[in-house]
Formats: structure tokens, sequence, C-alpha cells
């Protein structure tokens, strides 16, 4: 490839750990690898993706470029007799997780080959322009999309993969660096061309909490996330570019490519900032004296302390892993995880701080603990955040996933005085479903998983953990202001009289897909089955209530306690989650499923055994 370059431009498809040794062999590129030397897919892969350079090569997470001095390349590909592997539109679509894309983007880890290598990046990329292109029906109209990723070590490659494949489509790129998911999909919301927004589609490149040699994609448009019809959709889009770009059509498609850099991490937190200010009257520090630490996992939430927080006066001493690493070197950067949950406890703790805030990888959930440690996340979480939305809206329903405690629905619904409408798993599952409920006449303002994903109305639908957190700092600043109170105590006390349990398990029961049980039947069909009779089996037992409404699985109340059994959105795992006020009454429910089960020979019921022999 020949041509101009715009200032800075990263040109080298080799990520930000090329230089420590640990991985310079593992990602340098090499004329034979057939991974790293495509450019642009194409049936036989004869991409070649040399480039002359007329500007520095830029390091990972630089500086971005100013606007004013943004210039454009132009893409010039020659061909070469570099091999890329040959795949159809089934290994594009195994890609799939609901309405995301995942895949292995690094090699070296022992029984996970890469899936998703530069070639099958570009083919992606340009069919999402392809399909937002007649989306938006834009005719001779110029659109642009605007690329972000997390902190992950491929995010470098893949983010020129993207672009390229974006430049294919003939769309312009906007190119944000490291920035959050929440971020992507509020740059095609915002109105200020000064920042080059709003942008007609989003695509963030993260894999969310996963190991670091994972990673994949999230696409937005200003009507929210993309869902699993769309993607699928893209991805069937993306095999036949991946086939039929022949080096005749490859030529064809020889354009000038638009890429530009922005900073836009600093619209989206000055907008954080704002609606702080905003909840206490106007005050220019409103969190003046408060001690909170953040905890990003080395994901890409360490913007929130010195971007968010200390421009609305508190104090961050203390918080950690700030700072971009793929490598993950300290924790999973999970709010569900224990792991990381201890962590952001202890530097509480040890910092005496008044708030801990944790974030995962790409910042679409969060957790946090106050001062005496206390967790809100889980269930805790979504009461905490119930109460603060139902002061401001009473009555209101507040949509969860299917998961949450009866606990949780006697708070919203006997103190809280609003109403819980349990639904399924999956983030834009339980968005998509709030969304309909207001479509529909029923007043919802909170979307929330137990998971840390949350959503409200005021913040257009965003799955943003950030927001949530701000939510927080929020009935912070507004409490102080009022003189009712100050500390994290004010948010303790929103969730007192929430009835937890002693005991909350989650077993995952696996089916072996290549059992001769299924009897060549796929175990989709084999889980509900085994749904089915454990439905029937509750049937002639007194001790058991099955809940009368009820979107997923099977949800069944008794000896004190609950337990959902339900398959896996995804995976071929019945998942099976179990509250009791005491290991006994655990055991009692685990016994329910294992005998109901007992006949299935295709499912792992080890799990649930250990438990019932205890």
């Amino acid at each position: 490839m020949e041509g101009k370059v715009l200032q800075k431009f990263n040109v080298e498809q080799c990520c930000y750990y090329l230089q420590n040794k640990q991985f310079k062999t593992r990602y340098q590129r090499q004329p034979n690898n057939p991974y790293m030397s495509a450019l642009l897919p194409c049936p036989r892969g004869n991409l070649h993706s040399s480039m002359r350079a007329h500007t520095t090569l830029s390091k990972y997470h630089q500086t971005t470029t100013p606007i004013s001095k943004q210039t454009s390349f132009y893409c010039n590909a020659s061909l070469s007799s570099a091999t890329v592997p040959s795949l159809d539109k089934t290994d594009f679509l195994k890609l799939q997780n609901g309405s995301d894309i995942r895949g292995v983007a690094v090699p070296g880890v022992e029984g996970e080959p890469v899936s998703l290598p530069e070639p099958v990046t570009e083919a992606i990329a340009a069919a999402f322009g392809q399909w937002l292109l007649h989306k938006k029906n834009a005719g001779s109209r110029k659109l642009r999309v605007s690329v972000g990723h997390d902190s992950r070590i491929s995010a470098p490659t893949l983010l020129e993969a993207v672009s390229r494949g974006l430049g294919v489509s003939g769309v312009d790129v906007v190119q944000f660096g490291l920035a959050s998911t929440p971020a992507m999909f509020n740059s095609t919301l915002t109105e200020d061309e000064s920042f080059l927004c709003p942008a007609d589609g989003a695509i963030m490149i993260t894999a969310s909490h996963l190991p670091y040699n994972r990673n994949g994609f999230k696409f937005f448009t200003s009507d929210g996330g993309l869902g699993k019809v769309d993607i699928k959709n893209i991805l069937e889009r993306a095999a036949d570019i991946y086939q039929n770009l022949s080096d005749e059509n490859l030529m064809k498609s020889q354009r000038e490519v638009s890429i530009k850099k922005v900073d836009y991490m600093a619209v989206y937190t000055s907008g954080l900032v704002n609606a702080v200010r905003k909840a206490a009257g106007g005050l220019e520090k409103p969190l003046e004296g408060f001690h909170i630490v953040v905890d990003a996992g080395n994901g890409a939430g360490g913007f929130f302390a010195a971007k968010v927080l200390e421009p609305l006066g508190a104090i961050t001493s203390g918080s950690q892993f700030l700072e971009p690493d793929g490598m993950f070197p300290n924790h999973i950067p999970n709010p569900e995880d224990k792991t990381a949950m201890q962590a952001i406890t202890k530097a509480v703790l040890d910092n005496k701080a008044d708030l801990g805030i944790i974030f995962d990888t790409d910042v679409d959930r969060s957790a946090a603990v106050d001062s005496s440690g206390r967790e809100f996340n889980r269930n805790r979480l979504i009461a905490l955040l119930s109460a603060i939305v139902l002061e401001e809206h009473p009555g209101t329903t507040i949509v969860t996933d299917s998961v949450t405690s009866d606990g949780l629905t006697s708070f919203i619904e006997k103190k809280l005085g609003g109403k819980h409408h349990r639904f399924k798993r999956g983030y834009k599952n339980v968005i998509d479903e709030a969304i309909r409920l207001n479509s529909t006449g029923e007043e919802t303002h909170l979307a929330i998983e137990t998971s840390g994903h949350g959503a409200l109305k005021e913040n257009h639908w965003l799955d943003d953990g950030a927001y949530l957190m701000v939510k927080i700092l929020n009935k912070l600043a507004s409490a102080r202001a009022a003189g009712e109170g100050s500390g994290s105590k004010v948010l303790t006390d929103l969730v007192e009289g929430l009835d937890e349990p002693k005991v909350a398990l989650e077993l995952r029961l696996k089916i072996d897909k290549n059992h001769s049980d299924l009897e060549g039947r796929d175990f989709r069909e084999y889980g509900e089955t085994v749904l089915q009779q454990v439905s029937n089996s509750i049937e002639t037992n007194p001790n058991l209530k099955k809940a009368s409404v009820n979107y997923e699985g099977i949800r069944v109340s008794g000896f004190g306690g609950w337990f959902l059994l339900r398959l896996s959105l995804h995976d071929p795992v019945l998942p099976l989650n179990i509250e009791a006020q005491s290991e006994d009454d655990a055991v009692k429910l685990g016994l329910v499923v294992a005998n109901a089960v007992k006949e299935f020979n295709a499912l792992d019921t080890s799990a649930l055994s250990s438990l019932t022999r205890s």
C-alpha cells in the first residue's frame, strides 16, 4: 500500500506489546503468516500489507491528533501471494454471541485457534458499512462511523483492520482510540460537528471481561445497540464479502479513505460531570470532601477518577489499576468476580474511603462498595438504583433479568411502591423489554441485570456502567446539598429492609452435545426436554410452587427459597440458580432438581451431586 497517511496514523499491524520480548515473536508480522499479512479479504487471500508511511509510527494510546491537523490517506492495495484461511458462512456465524461478535484474536493459548484475524475483521467491518448504508438509505450522502476500543492487546491491530474494512464499504472513519462502550453509542447521539458527531454508526472493539486473547465487536446506531437478527445479517454479509471480493473487485474498490481522530471521551466525560452538577443544584464541586476510589481493572475505565470525580471535587487517592493493560495482570475486570470485588473492598477499607467504584473492561457494567466494605452489586445494586429511581418516578416498573431474588421483588413492590417485572437474562433482552413496556403505556425508567448492566430511560436506554455510578453520585451530592446527610450511609440506608438470602448458588449443568442420549437432536431441544421434565415433577410436590409469571426456564419456590433452571442463551448449559435461608434448604431444592433429571445421561450433574452430598 502506498499513499498519504494522516498524522500519527499507526500503519504497522502490530500491537502495543511488540517491544516486549515475551510477545515479539508472537505478534511480529511474517511474510508467510496468514493471519498477520493479509490486508483485505478475497478468496485467494493474495494481498500484501506493506505500507510506505510518510510520518512517524504512533504508539499505543498516544495523544489524539487535533481535528485541525487531520488529513486523509489513500488506500492503494497491491496484490501478493500471501494466503488467508478458507472460511464459509458457518465459520462467520460461529462468531455471533447474542448481540455481540466475539472470537479469538491472539494466538498462543492451547486449544484456542485464532478466529478473528485481520481479513475476517475487515470483512465484518465492510459488512457493517454495507448494512449501515442500506439502513440509512444514504444515497449520495457520505456516512461516517466512529470506532473505539478497550485496553486489549489486539486492539490496535483490529482498529486498523476495522478502519480498512469500513473504507472498502465507502464510509468515513472517525477513530476515538481508547474508549468505553457507552461512549461509542453516545457518539451517535451527540450533535457537535467539531467532534464529527453525530456518527451514523459506531463500533466498539471489545470482548468485555473475557481473557486477553479474545476480542470482538459491538455495533450501534442512534436507535441503540444492534440486536441478534442484525448481527446475523452482518455476519452473513461478511462471509459473502470475504468469499466474493476478487482481485478485480478489489481494484475497483480502491478509493480515498477518510480517517480522522477525535478525543471524544472529553465530550462523554463532560456530560457525566454536568449531570452530577445539575443534580446538586449547579454546584461546581458537589463532591468536595468525598473520598472515592476507583478500580478500573486495567480496562478502559481509568478515566473516571481524573476526568469525572476530580473535576467534581472528590479525592481519588488510593484508586487502583487505572492504567490500561490488556493482559489484566491484577484481576479480571468484572464486577461479578469475587477477586475483583475483594480488591475494591480492600482499597476502600485501606484508604478509609467513603465509596468505591469498580468497572468491567469496557465500562458498560459497574458496582460499588460503601465505607464499611458492604458491596453494592447484583440484587443489592438493583435495590439501590430502584430506590433512587422510584424517588424520582413513584410507581414506575423496574425491569430485571430472571435470576433476581424474591427478596428484591418484595423490596421493590412492598417497600418502594414500584412494580418488579422479572424478564430474561441478557442485557439487550432486559433493555428491549423496558422499551416495549413503555410503548404499551406501562411506565418504566430502569432496566438492569444482576451482572451490573443497567440502562435508564433518561439516558436514552444506554447500557452505561459509568452513568449508573453517576446516579449514585447524584444521590450523594443532592443529599448533602439538601442537608440530608453525607457519606455512603445515605446509600446504605436506601437498601435497608432488603431481604437477602443466606445461601446463593449458581450451578452449571452442561449438556454433552455428542452423547448418544441426544439421538441426533440439537442441544437446545434436549435442554427444553429437561426443563419440561422438571416442570412435570413439580406438579405432584405440595411443598413447591411454580412462578405464575415467568419468561425463562422454570422458576420454583419452596423450602423458604427458590430455584431457577434455564437454558443458556448461547451455550449447551443449563444454569441452576438457588437461593435459600439455610444450606439445608438449598440442598432440598437441589435434590428436587437432581431427582427430576437423573434419567438424562447427557447432562453433567456433578456440580448438583456435590451440593446434595453435602
